[in-house]
């Protein structure tokens, strides 16, 4: 059952109430202190709770986040290695070994 919380309107002091949510609110209660019945009237305080995770800010749902772009440029990568075809051609190693054997051209006559 939850618990509200209930102001007194005459003092300012407050109690805690449990309560079904079919219940209605409270009008008035026994204080207390003396038990007479009081004024109360009900209040309202922030939920405690927190969102995790993306999608739940208006900033998260925008295109190129930074946040879906690592996994799908990562992903791509680690498929096309194992693939063996790349999208991008990386430099051949082959051509260094070639050039450094070939005799450089001379200048002196």
């Amino acid at each position: 059952m939850p618990t509200y919380v209930y102001k007194f309107v005459d003092s300012g002091e407050t109690i805690e109430v449990q309560q079904a949510f079919t219940d209605d609110a409270l009008t008035e209660v026994a204080h207390p202190s003396d038990g007479k019945l009081r004024p109360v009237k009900k209040v309202f305080q922030p939920v405690g709770i927190t969102f995790k995770g993306g999608g739940f800010y208006k900033t998260d749902s925008k295109g190129g986040s930074s946040a879906t772009t690592p996994p799908v440029s990562s992903s791509s990568s680690t498929s096309s290695d194992s693939s063996g075809a790349a999208s991008t051609p990386a430099p051949a190693p082959a051509a260094a070994p070639a050039a450094a054997a070939a005799p450089a051209p001379s200048t002196s006559v």
